[in-house]
C-alpha cells in the first residue's frame, strides 16, 4: 500500500480507535474520583504540607506558643478539609452518575412510549377508515406521537452530555464511552439525628475554623492577662473572644439545622421509595391481568402493550425514588461531615 494512503487511513481511524469504553458501578465511580480527582489531590497535598509544617514547628525549640498553636490548627483544618472534600466530591459523582443513569432509563422508556403511540396512531387511522372514529381522534394520536418523539430526541441528546460531565469529573479522556451499571439499592439510614448533630465543630471545615478562632482568641486573652501587657490589649482580646464565640454559636446552630433538614429529606425519600414500590406492584398486577385477558380473547394486544409501558414507567419511577435516597444520603453526608452513603473510604 502507498505509505501516504496508509498514513491517511491511520489518521482517519485513530480517533475511533482511541475512544475507550469504561464500565462503571456507582461505588467504582466514587472510588475513582476519591483516588485521583483534582480536588481531593489538592486537599491531600495541602494536608501533607500542613503535616510537614507541624513537625517542623514541634521540633523547633525556639517556636513560641502562638506559632505552635497555629501550626497545630493548620494541621487540624487540613484534615477536616480533606475529609470534607471527599464528601463533596462523592456527592458530585453520585449526582452525576445518577443523572446519566436516569437519562439512559428515560431513553428506553420514551422509546417504548413512542412505539405505543405509533400503534395507537395506526389504530386511529384504521378506525377512521372504518368510520368508527373521527379525524380529531387521528389528530390527537398524531400529536401525542409527535410530543413523545420530541421527548425521546431530547433524552437521547441529553445522555451523552451527562456522561461527558461524569467522565470529566472522573478524569477520563474526552470521548470515553461509559457503561453505567444500575445503581445499587441505597443503604438504610441507621444513625440517629443526635449523633450526626454532635461534634460538628470537629468535622465540618467551616466549624473547625470557627472553633479554632475561639481557641486562638482564648489563648490571646491568657497571654494578655498579666501586669506587663497594656489593659487595652487585654480588653481587645476579650472582645475578640466574645465575637469568636458568637460566630461559633451561630455557625453551630446553622449547621445543626442543615443536618436536621437533610435528615428529614432522607426519611422522606425513603417513604417515596415505599410508595413507588407499591405502585410498581400495582402496575405489574395490571400487566398480568391484561396478558390473561389477551389469552382469554377479552383484550386487544395494544392493551397489553399499554400495560407494559405503564409497568415500565412504574419501574422507572421506583428507580428515580431510590436515586432520590442516594442523593439525600449524599447531601446528609456533606451537611454532617459523616459519610452515610457507605461509599467514601
Amino acid at each position: 500500500m502507498n505509505p501516504l494512503f496508509l498514513t491517511l487511513a491511520l489518521t482517519l481511524v485513530s480517533p475511533v480507535a482511541a475512544a475507550q469504553t469504561v464500565s462503571l458501578t456507582l461505588p467504582d465511580a466514587v472510588s475513582r474520583a476519591l483516588a485521583g480527582g483534582p480536588d481531593v489531590t489538592t486537599a491531600r497535598a495541602n494536608l501533607q504540607k500542613a503535616q510537614a509544617n507541624a513537625r517542623a514547628v514541634r521540633a523547633d525549640p525556639s517556636a513560641i506558643i502562638t506559632t505552635l498553636t497555629q501550626a497545630e490548627q493548620g494541621l487540624q483544618a487540613a484534615e477536616a478539609t480533606l475529609a470534607g472534600t471527599k464528601l463533596n466530591v462523592a456527592q458530585t459523582v453520585i449526582n452525576q452518575y445518577l443523572a446519566a443513569s436516569e437519562a439512559a432509563g428515560r431513553v428506553a422508556l420514551n422509546e417504548a412510549q413512542v412505539r405505543l403511540d405509533e400503534r395507537n396512531l395506526q389504530i386511529a387511522r384504521a378506525r377512521l377508515q372504518a368510520r368508527v372514529a373521527t379525524q380529531l381522534d387521528v389528530n390527537r394520536a398524531q400529536t401525542s406521537l409527535s410530543q413523545n418523539r420530541q421527548e425521546l430526541a431530547d433524552a437521547r441528546a441529553q445522555l451523552p452530555v451527562l456522561e461527558a460531565q461524569l467522565a470529566r469529573t472522573l478524569g477520563l479522556n474526552v470521548g470515553t464511552n461509559l457503561r453505567l451499571a444500575a445503581p445499587p439499592t441505597p443503604p438504610k439510614l441507621s444513625v440517629a439525628l443526635t449523633a450526626l448533630q454532635s461534634g460538628l465543630e470537629q468535622r465540618l471545615p467551616t466549624l473547625v475554623q470557627a472553633a479554632q478562632a475561639v481557641e486562638f482568641a482564648a489563648l490571646q486573652v491568657r497571654l494578655s492577662d498579666n501586669d506587663y501587657t497594656p489593659a487595652r490589649t487585654l480588653q481587645d482580646a476579650r472582645t475578640a473572644l466574645d465575637n469568636a464565640r458568637r460566630d461559633l454559636e451561630s455557625a453551630q446552630r446553622g449547621a445543626s439545622t442543615q443536618v436536621r433538614d437533610a435528615y428529614r429529606a432522607v426519611q422522606d425519600a425513603q417513604e417515596r421509595v415505599n410508595i413507588a414500590r407499591q405502585s410498581l406492584t400495582n402496575a405489574q398486577t395490571a400487566l398480568t391481568q391484561a396478558q390473561a385477558r389477551l389469552r382469554a380473547g377479552t383484550a386487544a394486544a395494544v392493551e397489553v402493550q399499554q400495560a407494559q409501558v405503564q409497568a415500565q414507567q412504574a419501574q422507572f419511577s421506583l428507580t428515580q425514588a431510590q436515586n432520590g435516597v442516594w442523593r439525600a444520603l449524599a447531601a446528609l453526608s456533606v451537611a454532617s461531615g459523616t459519610d452515610v452513603t457507605g461509599l467514601v473510604q
